[in-house]
């Protein structure tokens, strides 16, 4: 028991580092090497809304007029959500702030849940349909469900997604809206079939077929464009009415899909979030219908590099357009989220200025990028850190970082309100250090106590190797932590 108690008290050496970590982080860059925002001029930047006041977009304070382009029923800011894709046509400057010219949005999906398997309670996952086109959630996706504790189907629902490369979508947003969505539907994805002979206009995006016979609005394309768009592989986006009696969509507009809000500006600067569509072949992958090209100049922010690019990886490019419409990637930074905690917010641990905070001896760090959300309350979609409180049950997921110094953090990318835990706390990560006679490990920069002969799960602690990626439920001792339960966990970046 000596020697535990021991182990216990070392573990309490984090706070120090706390401290030291707050000192050499500042409010809006971060600390590690973390970088908020990128461009430095006029640009388009697209991403997901991480905060409000005017909007954050890819870790910028753009200034706006309020306004937001849009056929979707979104024409201000103050309808926007967090996690809804954004484009932003302006300007930005090295202090992280910029002035808007112009927003806007459009939603990928609006429609009837289908098929829906559950969202996961170990990982966040889930899956449902519209129409025939499959969307994923994780544990980054933004949810809106009002009083609802989670989606059903039937919902009537809004989704702002990626497409990713095995032509389902990653939702970034979903939030439900009034029943009669039926009426008024929005649907993207490739053309299957066409037929086009004057007494039939039709064609399919995985089996929902499109009839375009009445009068149809063509957005940045001409109905002699489908047969190409069907030859080349490029997303439609079809907005209309379900037809009672067949299922089939009546179409009132059909544009280029996804791909569009990506699209060359006035100026080749951009900067854009979004999935990696596909192998990495040549140094060149695809996002969001664009070509991303890698050469020895591009720049990866710390502890990733050009050998982690992978398919399904979301990542951030800054970058800019060439004549072929290529864009190369002048920095790329990770925007997956390859680390978690929950728990309860420690009592005197939110640091303000350095825009910290503890839960169960896991240092987080708020960026820009950050989005802080909570279903339950009326106010979640403008909260912000100072609505952080001790005490506050919460789950970040984020990237797992560590300072020059060695000190291991929590990058937050999504910090989500929960029920009470009890007190205990859940941490996914990686094994930095283990010594199994003295009866300690290391996550996620956290030394705590194990039983050798009862923590583990389905691995032995002399099993172990530096690197593991492990799910750990432990609780607070009152001098250190104590691992309760220690799993071996698949990594979607190993």
């Amino acid at each position: 028991m000596a020697r535990v108690a021991s182990i216990l008290v070392r573990s309490m050496g984090l706070a120090a580092g706390v401290g030291l970590l707050a000192s050499c982080g500042g409010g809006g860059g971060g600390v590690g090497g973390i970088v908020d925002g990128g461009i430095r001029g006029t640009g388009s930047s697209v991403g997901p809304v991480s905060g409000f006041a005017s909007v954050f977009v890819n870790g910028i304070r753009f200034s706006t007029d309020g306004e937001v382009t849009s056929d979707d029923g979104i024409t201000s800011e103050s309808q926007l959500e967090k996690g809804m894709i954004l484009r932003v046509d302006g300007e930005w400057r090295d202090d992280g702030q910029g002035d808007a010219e112009r927003l806007s949005y459009d939603d990928t999906f609006r429609g009837t849940v289908a098929d829906f398997t559950g969202i996961s309670t170990t990982d966040g996952t889930g899956q449902f349909t519209i129409l025939g086109q499959t969307i994923t959630i994780d544990r980054q996706t933004v949810l809106r469900l009002g009083t609802a504790t989670t989606l059903a189907n039937g919902d009537a629902v809004r989704v702002s997604a990626w497409p990713r490369g095995d032509g389902s979508y990653r939702a970034s947003f979903i939030g439900l809206i009034s029943d009669d969505v039926n009426n008024d539907m929005e649907l993207e994805g490739l053309i299957d079939s066409l037929t086009n002979n004057g007494s039939q206009k039709t064609f399919t995006i995985n089996g929902t077929t499109i009839d375009f016979r009445d009068p149809v609005l063509f957005e940045g394309i001409t109905e002699a464009d489908l047969q190409r768009l069907l030859d080349d592989r490029v997303p439609v986006e079809v907005e209309g009415s379900v037809d009672a009696l067949t299922g089939d969509i009546d179409a009132r507009e059909i544009g280029i899909g996804e791909s569009r809000r990506y699209q060359r500006g006035e100026v080749d600067d951009i900067e854009f979030s979004g999935p990696i569509s596909g192998a990495v072949v040549n140094r060149r992958f695809a996002i969001n219908g664009l070509v991303v090209v890698v050469d020895d100049d591009t720049e990866f922010d710390d502890g990733f590099g050009e050998a982690d690019l992978a398919d399904g990886l979301l990542i951030q490019v800054e970058g800019d357009f060439r004549s072929d419409g290529t864009v190369l990637a002048e920095e790329i930074e990770l925007r997956e989220a390859n680390a978690k905690v929950e728990g309860v917010i420690t009592n005197g641990s939110i640091d303000p200025a350095a825009r910290t905070f503890e839960v169960g001896g896991v240092l987080v760090q708020v960026t820009a990028s950050t989005i802080i959300s909570s279903d339950d309350e009326d106010s979640a979609n403008r909260m912000d850190f100072d609505d952080l409180l001790a005490g506050q049950n919460v789950e970040v997921a984020g990237i797992e970082r560590e300072t020059d110094g060695g000190l291991r953090f929590l990058e937050a990318l999504k910090i989500e309100f929960e029920e009470d835990s009890g007190g205990d706390f859940e941490m996914e990560g990686r094994l930095t250090a283990f010594d199994c006679d003295a009866g300690v490990i290391t996550v996620l920069g956290v030394q705590m106590a194990v039983d050798p002969n009862n923590s583990f799960e389905d691995v032995s602690c002399d099993d172990l190797r530096t690197g593991d990626f492990l799910e750990v439920e432990y609780a607070s001792t009152g001098i250190g932590y104590f691992a309760d339960e220690v799993e071996l966990e698949e990594n979607d970046e190993d």
